[in-house]
């Protein structure tokens, strides 16, 4: 059984800065696809960046690659969003998810089988 948790959540000013982690845990680290996904208050989730552990180049969703980044750690089997010059409109509770296992070509959220419990993120202006 899998287990994913997320943390580093907070509030900050726009322009501020804030660093996502997520643990990923019960062997679905390995050649899997593991997601940032976001919904802020009133609207649908959406996708935010997705990484598959087995390669280098993560696939952006509904942010601009430069202000968001994301990271693995192998040694640790933990996936990191860093992100830069936050905005009000990135004031959402963040989820990460994981696949079973396979790569991040299909990302839609019904692709994923396991997911976080979420952490809220609140960007002020």
């Amino acid at each position: 059984q899998g287990l994913l948790m997320e943390s580093g959540g907070g509030s900050v000013q726009a322009g501020g800065s804030l660093r996502l982690s997520c643990a990923v845990r019960g062997g679905l680290w390995r050649d899997n696809c593991i997601g940032w996904f976001r919904q802020a208050p009133g609207k649908e989730r959406e996708g935010v960046v997705f990484k598959y552990t087995s390669s280098l180049l993560p696939y952006y969703g509904a942010v601009e690659e430069g202000r968001f980044t994301v990271t693995q750690d192998n040694a640790n089997y933990s996936m990191h969003l860093q992100m830069e010059a936050l905005k009000p409109e990135d004031t959402a509770i963040y989820y990460c998810a994981a696949r079973q296992h396979g790569t991040c070509f299909r990302r839609d959220e019904s692709d994923f089988s396991t997911w976080g419990e979420g952490i809220q993120v609140t960007v002020s202006s």
